[in-house]
């Protein structure tokens, strides 16, 4: 039997797996315990590592905000992943389908925090006062884990299946917002010509009910692993539909009701 991986063991694959392209095999079978706490550690080691290599945090990502994912995953409640400054790519500007390794989009709502928040519990009203304004997103997850053979320990650890995100460029004031009534619709063009197609649908509800819910739950989440939300942070709060596989050449865009139009394009 090969020797069961630490932290850092786990860590450096995924590292690996990032850099030469060639996702692993699954985390979970060959760690001596696959809980959440060493999931977390393995994310961590890889977030020093970042760190260390001169990024910088720019926010954070909600994950398994589906009820129905939950149920399939046997959790009960969403997971996290950090944000670096390398992510960002612009709203319709090219990205290299070949920079990633399995990627898949879907549309959510990104809200930017204009204040800090570290109350050990905080509140819709906290969240609302604190928000800055809201985008809409199309998150690229991604995953160095081979054939998207993951579980919750395998996603977490791989700092929840994060890629890249694209932000809309028009922020909008919570104020104008209902985000549970938020209708999606996500379409993919493929290649110049290609007519656009719907692919994805949904709306505010498939977040935990309200995407507040899942943005109340990560505060109360950072604030108890230390490391509370700042001002300026993007929280991407979570799948509003089914996430859609990429292809080189493929152009989604995604609208949002009252938060307008984002758009990712593959080359």
């Amino acid at each position: 039997m090969s020797a069961l991986l630490t932290p850092d063991d786990a860590a450096r694959l995924l590292r690996e797996a990032a850099a030469t392209g060639t996702p692993i095999a699954p985390l979970r079978e060959r760690v001596a315990a696959a809980d959440l706490d060493l999931a977390y550690a393995i994310q961590a080691v890889n977030t020093r590592a970042r760190l260390a290599a001169g990024r910088r945090v720019v926010g954070y990502k909600i994950g398994l905000t589906s009820r129905a994912v939950q149920a399939q995953l046997g959790v009960d409640q969403p997971d996290f992943g950090v944000l670096f400054d390398d992510m960002p790519v612009g709203d319709d500007a090219p990205l290299a389908r070949a920079t990633l390794l399995q990627p898949k989009v879907e549309a959510e709502i990104a809200l930017v925090l204009g204040r800090d928040l570290g109350f050990e519990r905080h509140s819709y009203a906290d969240l609302i006062s604190a928000t800055a304004y809201a985008l809409p997103a199309i998150e690229i997850v991604d995953s160095r884990i081979a054939d998207w053979n993951i579980r919750l320990f395998d996603t977490v650890a791989d700092n929840a299946s994060s890629g890249r995100f694209v932000l809309g460029a028009r922020p909008v004031p919570l104020d104008r917002l209902d985000l549970a009534a938020c209708a999606m619709e996500m379409t993919r063009a493929r290649g110049d010509d290609g007519a656009p197609e719907p692919v994805s649908r949904g709306g505010g509800r498939a977040c935990l009910g309200n995407p507040l819910n899942a943005a109340v739950w990560l505060a109360d989440t950072m604030v108890a692993r230390g490391h509370p939300l700042r001002a300026g942070d993007v929280l991407l709060t979570g799948a509003l539909g089914p996430m859609v596989a990429v292809a080189a050449g493929d152009r989604f865009s995604a609208r949002i009701d009252g938060l307008g139009e984002v758009r990712a394009r593959f080359e």
